[in-house]
């Protein structure tokens, strides 16, 4: 084993760790070396949704001791930061198994350390916390969540004031507080218990009212009150606001799939507790099919994911994608905004660079300003601050299931955004117009975009080393054909810079460094590299486009999108 790892495992094994901890490192030190170098050979650190890991004994594992360590480190960058005044932070966690324990740990440092803490008396959606930052105007907040990964999962998400994820440089500098932190001893774990006020219904009750006001018209939802609505929270948080959302919209019929309705960090009846799997969705589908929906939808365990189903142009349930989902809600707000009146000459939308280049197309026809930010939601809130009182944000979205309406929660949210898609399918009901073939008559309209996704996962220590060589790969040796069509342009994010391969001409690119590759080809497609910051992945994003003449196309013109990224994908071996 390697020296530094057996170091880790030795300060472990020797230091003021529970006796529980030391019996388990043992255990694996005879039962699974392998596990055990996995668990210790890195520091969990923050990545583009923060702290994120397995359970289990290990630095590298989400656990008491990395809770507590990265909680001091936060306590301590807070206090550097702020110096004298009294700072305060919001504490929410979700459905998970331990995120309550890990909620209440992270609560006692930081009280420990003379910070006032807010800790939601149960599991809150993510959204509510970013809600609740802003509200009690706190310095930080946590929530203690994996999002969407598998059960086995826990995390850790940081805020900063502005109720959204932590950027450069708050991220890092609190990764160097953390690092500083040589020994548990240095962890401040009990005695500041009176600075600790649990919240709870009086939070959920100013959020539900927020969240109304997002509503452009509630005209509409009178007359389609009865919109048939499936929803599922997939054992989640979503359970504890999403109907009450609904409710407060006036919406009457709504029907939730109640094996996926109890909070359960096993997650029972999935294998992956993620809206964008059709086997996760399927109950929430079977059901829809039972009572002919108008419409299905599923939020993932701490509720900022949302997942929409609904019947396509030949009658059969179908689950949308991200980029779809995006371009129907977009679409809507802006168009509604428009013809109620309430458009503003600075209102912009934001999107991720891996979202359909749809939605530029579409704000462009509208007159909307559409920024493109990096992957995570923590770089459309910081957008939305830096354009404070200068332009006016409507939206945010990106491709993995995330959408914001309005600028009072600045983390992708899951609760309004369940509401505001019932409402936009009420809107287009009541014009008697079919949300799918809303869809279609916007590609005849701007082309027909079609994305897909595909992630690779590479476990453990070995798994990173590949990751970063299949990047450093495309980085130093790009291909110059992909499926028969020429690669004209490099955009690399990490070296902050774009070049036509053709000309050698390059170009600045002005958003922050970030691990990221785009190959632009002659025939439009555009393809996307990007190590995964919460996940041992590298994900690859394929859009295509082409004209769409009429609806009698479509599934001819369907067809060959899917096979030009079929023939990419063959090409590039990613199977």
């Amino acid at each position: 084993m390697d020296a530094a790892i057996q170091q880790k495992i030795d300060i472990w094994l020797n230091g003021n760790y529970d006796q529980a901890t030391k019996d388990e490192i043992k255990r694996l030190q005879t039962d699974n070396p392998d596990e055990l170098t996995d668990a210790f050979y890195q520091n969990l650190e923050f990545g583009t949704g923060g702290m994120r890991g397995l359970m289990g004994v290990g630095t590298n594992r989400m656990n008491k001791y990395t809770i507590g360590t990265a909680t001091q480190g936060f306590a301590n960058y807070l206090k550097h930061l702020y110096g004298s005044i009294e700072i305060r932070v919001a504490i929410a966690h979700d459905s998970r198994n331990n995120s309550r324990f890990f909620a209440e740990t992270t609560a006692n440092v930081f009280a420990a350390n003379g910070i006032k803490v807010f800790l939601f008396d149960a599991l809150r959606p993510t959204p509510e916390l970013s809600f609740a930052v802003r509200t009690l105007q706190c310095q930080g907040g946590v929530v203690c969540t994996a999002s969407h990964n598998p059960k086995e999962y826990n995390g850790y998400k940081a805020y900063g004031n502005d109720g959204g994820q932590l950027v450069p440089p708050h991220d890092k500098n609190v990764v160097n507080e953390v690092n500083a932190i040589k020994t548990v001893d240095d962890i401040k774990w009990s005695g500041g218990e009176e600075n600790i006020t649990i919240i709870g219904s009086d939070m959920d009750a100013q959020y539900i009212k927020m969240v109304k006001t997002l509503s452009v018209y509630p005209d509409v939802i009178a007359k389609q009150h009865d919109l048939k609505i499936v929803y599922t929270p997939i054992h989640g948080s979503g359970i504890m606001l999403v109907p009450q959302v609904l409710k407060t919209f006036g919406f009457t019929n709504v029907n939730i799939v109640i094996e996926q309705a109890t909070p359960d960090g096993n997650f029972p009846t999935v294998n992956y507790p993620n809206p964008e799997e059709q086997e996760t969705m399927s109950m929430a589908v079977k059901k829809a099919k039972e009572i002919d929906a108008d419409i299905l939808l599923g939020t993932d365990p701490d509720a900022d994911r949302v997942g929409i189903g609904i019947k396509n142009h030949k009658g059969d349930w179908v689950l949308m994608n991200g980029n779809q989902t995006a371009v129907l809600g977009f679409t809507y707000l802006i168009e509604a905004r428009k013809a109620k009146g309430i458009a503003q000459p600075n209102d912009m939308v934001v999107k991720t660079i891996v979202t359909s280049d749809m939605i530029d197309e579409i704000a462009k026809d509208n007159g909307v300003a559409c920024y493109n930010v990096l992957t995570g939601f923590k770089w459309i809130a910081e957008l939305i601050k830096e354009k404070e009182g200068k332009e006016n944000y409507v939206i945010g979205g990106e491709e993995s299931f995330g959408m914001m309406v309005g600028d009072k929660v600045r983390d992708k949210d899951a609760v309004s955004a369940v509401a505001f898609l019932c409402e936009m399918a009420a809107y287009e009901k009541e014009k008697g117009v079919a949300l799918y073939d809303k869809l279609i008559d916007l590609y005849i309209k701007y082309g027909f975009y079609l994305e897909h996704l595909i992630s690779i996962t590479k476990k453990g220590m070995r798994g990173q080393e590949e990751i970063a060589e299949m990047m450093q790969g495309y980085r130093n040796n790009p291909p110059k054909v992909i499926n028969g069509s020429a690669v004209v342009e490099l955009l690399d994010y990490q070296l902050q810079v774009g070049k036509n391969l053709q000309t050698g001409e390059t170009h600045d690119i002005t958003l922050p460094k970030s691990n990221v590759l785009q190959f632009i080809l002659a025939d439009g497609t555009k393809i996307s590299a990007r190590p995964s910051g919460t996940e041992p992945k590298i994900k690859f994003y394929f859009g295509v486009c082409t004209k769409l003449e009429s609806k009698e196309k479509y599934d001819e013109t369907h067809a060959m999108l899917e096979a030009r990224i079929k023939g990419v994908i063959d090409d590039l071996k990613l199977k």
